[in-house]
């Protein structure tokens, strides 16, 4: 698709943990306002700054399973064990409807639920430049305990391991030239430098 021609349908941005998922789409959210992006339910606790229905929207437990239960979500998972996500097929479908450059920025097993049901979506893979870096990425965040850090490194690896399930790799080494690259895959122009 050329760049400057607005790509109308759904984007899945994914990645093994600490990546960096947020702080691209982030970016993109605060320089890219033609590009809606998606804000997934969880039932993770927000942690400080986040804002329900700005950064998630924050679900009960039992809200949750009303929403799984309906049909309400796109996609779905349980994160490291404990947490669940999910993205809210209602605002993605009127996204689109408006036509709208969608992008969902989820976990590995989210993708892979969107695949099934939308698999003429885009896939786009953000990698890190080392697993070396990753590790001093998600130990720096300081929001994880040890065990929690373990825990995640360990399903990071098998995350690295689904690359080639994805239509394109994105690597992580700058978050402005990697949220420009997936922009520019969206089929809409980088903002000039």
């Amino acid at each position: 698709m050329a760049a400057g021609k607005p790509h109308t349908g759904l984007t899945v941005l994914a990645g093994p943990t600490a990546v960096g998922k947020g702080t691209v789409s982030t970016y993109i959210r605060d320089n890219y306002p033609q590009v809606w992006l998606s804000v997934s339910a969880t039932t993770r606790p927000p942690r400080p700054g986040e804002i329900d229905g700005v950064h998630y929207f924050f679900k009960t437990a039992e809200e949750f399973d009303r929403l799984t239960g309906e049909g309400e979500l796109l996609e779905w998972a349980v994160v490291h064990g404990r947490n669940r996500y999910g993205t809210l097929r209602s605002t993605v479908d009127a996204a689109i409807a408006e036509g709208r450059s969608v992008l969902l920025e989820i976990d590995l097993q989210g993708a892979r639920q969107v695949k099934a049901a939308v698999p003429d979506a885009q896939f786009v893979f953000l990698a890190p430049p080392s697993w070396d870096e990753m590790v001093r990425r998600l130990v720096g965040r300081g929001t994880e305990t040890p065990q929690e850090q373990q825990a995640r490194l360990e399903t990071a690896k098998l995350e690295l391991a689904a690359e080639p399930e994805f239509d394109h790799t994105i690597i992580n080494d700058d978050v402005r030239r990697a949220a420009d690259e997936l922009v520019s895959l969206m089929g809409l122009t980088p903002n000039p430098r």
